[in-house]
Protein backbone atom coordinates (compact mmCIF):
# COMPACT_ATOMS: atom_id res chain seq x y z
CA UNK A 1 0.00 0.00 0.00
CA UNK A 2 1.44 3.39 -1.11
CA UNK A 3 0.78 6.15 2.09
CA UNK A 4 -0.78 9.49 1.21
CA UNK A 5 1.38 12.04 2.45
CA UNK A 6 -0.11 16.11 2.29
CA UNK A 7 2.07 19.35 2.10
CA UNK A 8 0.82 22.13 3.97
CA UNK A 9 1.92 25.65 2.81
CA UNK A 10 2.03 29.17 4.25
CA UNK A 11 0.41 30.78 1.30
CA UNK A 12 -2.07 30.09 -1.24
CA UNK A 13 0.43 31.78 -3.42
CA UNK A 14 3.02 28.92 -3.10
CA UNK A 15 0.12 25.70 -2.85
CA UNK A 16 -0.52 27.28 -6.28
CA UNK A 17 2.72 26.85 -7.72
CA UNK A 18 3.70 23.76 -6.10
CA UNK A 19 0.58 22.58 -7.89
CA UNK A 20 1.86 23.90 -10.87
CA UNK A 21 5.22 22.66 -10.65
CA UNK A 22 4.53 19.02 -9.36
CA UNK A 23 1.40 18.44 -11.72
CA UNK A 24 4.19 19.62 -14.90
CA UNK A 25 6.85 16.78 -13.43
CA UNK A 26 3.33 14.94 -13.93
CA UNK A 27 3.75 13.66 -10.65
CA UNK A 28 -0.25 12.47 -9.10
CA UNK A 29 -1.32 15.18 -6.76
CA UNK A 30 -5.37 16.18 -5.08
CA UNK A 31 -5.61 19.82 -4.24
CA UNK A 32 -7.20 19.53 -0.98
CA UNK A 33 -8.18 21.27 2.57
CA UNK A 34 -5.67 21.77 5.02
CA UNK A 35 -6.67 19.38 7.92
CA UNK A 36 -7.30 21.33 11.38
CA UNK A 37 -4.66 19.77 13.30
CA UNK A 38 -1.57 20.61 10.71
CA UNK A 39 -1.27 24.76 11.55
CA UNK A 40 -0.78 26.65 8.46
CA UNK A 41 -1.40 30.00 6.66
CA UNK A 42 -2.61 28.46 3.76
CA UNK A 43 -6.17 26.14 3.78
CA UNK A 44 -5.15 24.77 0.87
CA UNK A 45 -2.62 21.48 0.82
CA UNK A 46 -1.00 18.64 -1.65
CA UNK A 47 -1.68 15.12 -1.27
CA UNK A 48 0.78 12.56 -3.42
CA UNK A 49 1.66 8.97 -2.80
CA UNK A 50 4.91 8.40 -0.81
CA UNK A 51 6.50 7.07 -3.99
CA UNK A 52 7.41 10.40 -5.46
CA UNK A 53 8.54 11.76 -1.83
CA UNK A 54 12.26 11.96 -3.17
CA UNK A 55 11.08 13.68 -6.76
CA UNK A 56 8.67 16.45 -4.96
CA UNK A 57 11.59 17.16 -1.80
CA UNK A 58 13.76 18.08 -4.81
CA UNK A 59 11.20 19.90 -6.68
CA UNK A 60 10.49 21.64 -3.54
CA UNK A 61 13.84 22.65 -3.35
CA UNK A 62 15.24 23.03 -6.46
CA UNK A 63 12.16 25.77 -7.29
CA UNK A 64 12.35 27.31 -3.55
CA UNK A 65 8.75 26.48 -2.38
CA UNK A 66 7.72 27.78 0.87
CA UNK A 67 6.17 24.89 2.74
CA UNK A 68 5.16 24.38 6.52
CA UNK A 69 5.98 20.57 5.84
CA UNK A 70 5.55 17.38 4.59
CA UNK A 71 2.93 15.31 7.14
CA UNK A 72 2.51 11.33 6.82
CA UNK A 73 -0.89 10.16 8.73
CA UNK A 74 -0.41 8.75 12.12
CA UNK A 75 -2.34 5.30 12.04
CA UNK A 76 -2.04 5.26 16.12
CA UNK A 77 -3.85 8.55 16.58
CA UNK A 78 -5.29 9.74 13.37
CA UNK A 79 -3.81 12.99 13.20
CA UNK A 80 -0.37 13.48 11.34
CA UNK A 81 2.73 13.42 11.96
CA UNK A 82 5.60 15.78 10.69
CA UNK A 83 7.92 14.21 8.04
CA UNK A 84 10.19 16.72 6.53
CA UNK A 85 10.01 20.39 7.01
Amino acid sequence: MNEELLIAFDSTQQALRAEMLLEYAEIEIDICPTPKEITAGCAMSIQFFRSALIEVEKIVDEQKIEIRGIYGKNEQTGGYRLITE
